[in-house]
């Protein structure tokens, strides 16, 4: 392929405006009434899960949470292009997406509680460990990929990430080795405009992050990231071609978070309020919405069935995470190789040692 054809379009694709209008792109296929409805069934559950998270945050239940609201399209759009037999690499902001694959919201969240390592068991729905340290995953998604090729599996990896992440080097050395060995593998940067405090301008000067897939050889898009119709058209056409034997992809999402990095970052040092203001009318759940009410698609009865599950699942978290654990210390231990080193036995015997001299059983 040449590689003018790797590059983005000048502008992300765009398929509802932020009227909730349709705009024609004859490249693109919009998604069905069904699926419009279902994402955004989705978009409500999501947006309720991030505020129910924020409050228990609050209330000392949740050590941290970083926040994806705003950027629940992206997070609806990523779980909904994948099947069953594929799997999904996410971030530590990435919560709605991976209840979205199924995952139970207590388990999920027992991470950021502080409980455990990973709450859930990542081959039940083939949703990875969310990772805090910036793009590491993208190295375990590649690698997933390429040994669901060598098995001959119908295996597609969704790789999750920020923006920040493009300015680590495992972030490179994901790209060049999924483009090398054509690992059906889609990387998806949701660049919501910071690393935490840093802009965007001051992590890179390229025209857009990418057209950094060019570099390495795969194909790169933009698209508007609060745009549910736009992303599901786009990532699911990247997971078709990745299945197809295309190789990898990259595309990114045109977003911003609304809320603060977690409930340990103040936003307001970084960014001015008319920043934030600007934002708010390209909410992607009211985007959705608008559509759907103008096709006479979204009744007052489904508008109350929707509210209701988003209030039940917000229920169940809050009920699951408040009851109270005492996770054993030996556990720390367990799950770090499968078969333990001689240091890390020496390690648990030292904790084990000094927790029974403290009278802790």
């Amino acid at each position: 392929m040449p590689s003018h054809e790797f590059l983005p379009s000048e502008q992300p694709v765009q398929l509802l405006d932020q009227d909730g209008r349709r705009v024609e792109d004859a490249g693109r296929v919009f998604p069905s009434d069904e699926a419009m409805l279902r994402a955004h069934e989705e978009l409500v559950v999501g947006r309720r899960i991030n505020e129910q998270a924020y409050a228990l945050v609050r209330q000392g239940r949740l050590a941290v949470y970083p926040s994806s609201y705003g950027q629940e399209a992206c997070e609806v759009a990523a779980a909904m292009v994948l099947g069953d037999q594929d799997w999904l690499f996410p971030t530590y902001r990435d919560v709605v997406s991976i209840i979205g694959r199924g995952v139970d919201p207590v388990e999920t969240l027992t991470l950021l509680k502080g409980d455990w390592h990973c709450g859930y068991d990542p081959t039940e729905h083939r949703v990875a460990p969310q990772t805090t340290p910036l793009a590491t995953q993208l190295i375990h998604a590649v690698g997933v990929a390429h040994a669901a090729t060598l098995r001959g599996d119908d295996t597609v990896v969704m790789a999750m990430c920020g923006d920040g992440a493009t300015s680590e080097g495992d972030f490179h050395e994901a790209l060049n080795f999924a483009a090398v060995f054509k690992a059906p593998v889609v990387f998806f940067v949701q660049n919501n405009e910071y690393a935490i405090s840093v802009p965007l301008a001051r992590q890179t000067v390229a025209p857009s992050l990418a057209h950094k897939a060019v570099g390495y050889g795969m194909p790169g898009e933009r698209v508007d990231g609060n745009d549910v119709a736009a992303l599901l058209s786009v990532l699911g056409d990247a997971v078709a071609a990745a299945r197809a034997g295309g190789g990898p992809s990259l595309v990114e999402a045109h977003t911003y978070r609304m809320q603060a990095h977690t409930n340990a970052d103040d936003a307001t040092r970084y960014r001015a309020d008319d920043e934030v203001e600007k934002w708010q009318d390209r909410d992607p759940l009211l985007r959705s919405e608008a559509y759907l009410a103008g096709c006479d698609l979204l009744t007052g009865e489904r508008t109350a069935e929707i509210a209701a599950r988003a209030e039940s699942v917000a229920t169940a978290m809050r009920d699951g995470l408040m009851l109270d654990v005492e996770p054993d210390p030996a556990h720390l231990f367990d799950h770090v190789y499968a078969t333990p080193t001689p240091q890390l036995g020496e390690q648990a015997a030292f904790l084990a040692d000094e927790l029974s001299r403290e009278g802790v059983s």
